[in-house]
């Protein structure tokens, strides 16, 4: 008998060779042990992390404003830093859509850099609340909006505050309309960080029908390169008279650091600009005054003050090079509908099946209402009173955008993706099924 190799177990006696020991049973699958729970994070309580992020939201976006209005107020003879952070509170506010009463008239043109500023700070506020109370991932949209409603609601006791501090001299603002505003401006844009972060956002888009999601997509893409090209067009209008608003900085007499607090309020209302231009380029056009309209067909101005960033106002009607610009609406439209219809082909042509023209043209269509609501609501938010009397009205008419833009890129969009569509057709063919052979053709052995 040969003996059993050292690292084989030795068999017990009487138990023949491939039975099993008794007492022990037969090895079944392999059953992962428990994992220990891990030790879960302090949560803080709902008030400290949504005050904590509202009042870090409310600096970030108040420092900026008191240092550009604090350089823009300094001159020889003038300077205080209380009374710049006095100006600073007065353009926050006014950053937020509140308006205020001067003695020369209502003040209510938002600058919407700044705007936009204290959306990015207060969608990180939704972000980093949702994460201290411990609803990350969580998918639930009460957390979401408490969340959100949190943050609003300190965000507006700040607002008021603001209000009743900036409320001194000459100006007069409502500490209810500034904790009304701030509210709901603050609850909308932490609703966004929080909805992202809980993954709300990513529910809801799961669940939404293909159609929506792709109209949706296709829309902002149109509004985004509309908005483009404006940007584009007003950013040529100010360099060919940058001589002109050179001028107009340099006749201010306020030193290096007052042009460059100038230079910077300009940039500030620069997005407002883009806006003008695109009503502009689609038709509406927009008004600096009562009375008044700049438009592709006609431009009526006059006096107007001596701010930089209305050295770019066209002199007349669009003619000769400014002509083309007119059809970039159009091709805005025409190059995200072609788009969408490229990224819809794409996989109908690896799965060899042909995209239906009802699939293809509802979100093309569905885009055009999309950036018309967008156009609407960035019309309205750019424009308002600079004051009393001729200065009253200034910005485009929102529901002429909105309808104007409505119909231009729905029709851009649907002449673009049928393009494509018909271009593609030859590579997006279904394709019959290959003919397996019936049996094998070679001989079989008898």
């Amino acid at each position: 008998m040969s003996p059993v190799p050292p690292d084989q177990p030795r068999r017990p006696a009487g138990v023949r060779a491939g039975a099993r020991p008794p007492g022990r049973a037969m090895p079944g699958p392999r059953v992962p042990a428990p994992r220990r729970p891990e030790p879960s994070r302090g949560r803080a309580p709902l008030v400290v992390a949504a005050g904590v992020a509202a009042g870090w939201a409310a600096l970030t976006s108040y420092l900026p404003v008191a240092l550009v209005l604090g350089l823009a107020q300094l001159s020889e003879d003038a300077a205080s830093v209380t009374g710049a952070l006095r100006a600073g509170l007065a353009g926050w506010l006014l950053g937020h859509g509140v308006p205020l009463q001067t003695s020369a008239g209502p003040l209510g043109l938002i600058p919407l850099a700044l705007s936009g500023l204290a959306v990015w700070r207060l969608t990180r506020a939704g972000v980093h609340t949702s994460r201290a109370i411990g609803a990350r991932g969580g998918r639930s949209p009460g957390q979401a909006l408490t969340a959100a409603a949190a943050v609003g609601l300190g965000y507006a006791l700040l607002g008021a505050l603001a209000a009743v501090l900036a409320g001194t001299g000459g100006l007069r603002v409502s500490p209810v309309r500034a904790g009304v505003t701030f509210a709901v401006f603050g609850t909308l844009s932490a609703l966004v960080g929080a909805a992202r972060t809980t993954g709300v956002a990513g529910l809801l888009a799961a669940r939404a029908p293909a159609v929506l999601r792709d109209g949706v997509r296709t829309g902002l893409v149109a509004g985004l390169l509309l908005l483009g090209a404006g940007g584009g067009a007003a950013g040529l209008a100010v360099a060919t008279g940058g001589g002109d608003a050179a001028d107009m900085i340099g006749a201010y007499r306020t030193g290096v650091a007052g042009q460059a607090g100038i230079t910077l309020i300009s940039l500030a209302y620069a997005p407002n600009a883009t806006v003008w231009s695109t009503a502009y380029l689609l038709g509406p056009g927009f008004a600096v005054g009562t009375g008044t309209a700049v438009r592709t067909s006609e431009v009526s101005v006059g006096a107007l003050p001596a701010v930089p960033l209305l050295a770019g106002l066209p002199s007349g009607p669009a003619d000769g090079l400014g002509a083309p610009l007119l059809a970039v609406p159009v091709l805005a439209g025409m190059a995200a509908g072609w788009l969408l219809a490229r990224r819809l082909l794409r996989p109908a042509a690896e799965e060899r099946t042909e995209l239906g023209w009802a699939a293809l043209l509802g979100p093309a269509a569905l885009a055009g209402p999309v950036v018309g609501l967008l156009a609407g609501l960035a019309a309205a938010a750019s424009g308002g009173p600079l004051g009393g009397g001729r200065l009253a009205e200034i910005g485009p008419v929102p529901w002429q955008v909105a309808a104007v833009s409505t119909a231009v890129v729905m029709a851009g969009a649907l002449l673009g993706a049928a393009a494509a569509k018909v271009t593609a057709r030859p590579a997006t063919a279904a394709r019959p099924p290959r003919a397996r052979p019936s049996a094998d053709p070679r001989p079989t052995r008898g």
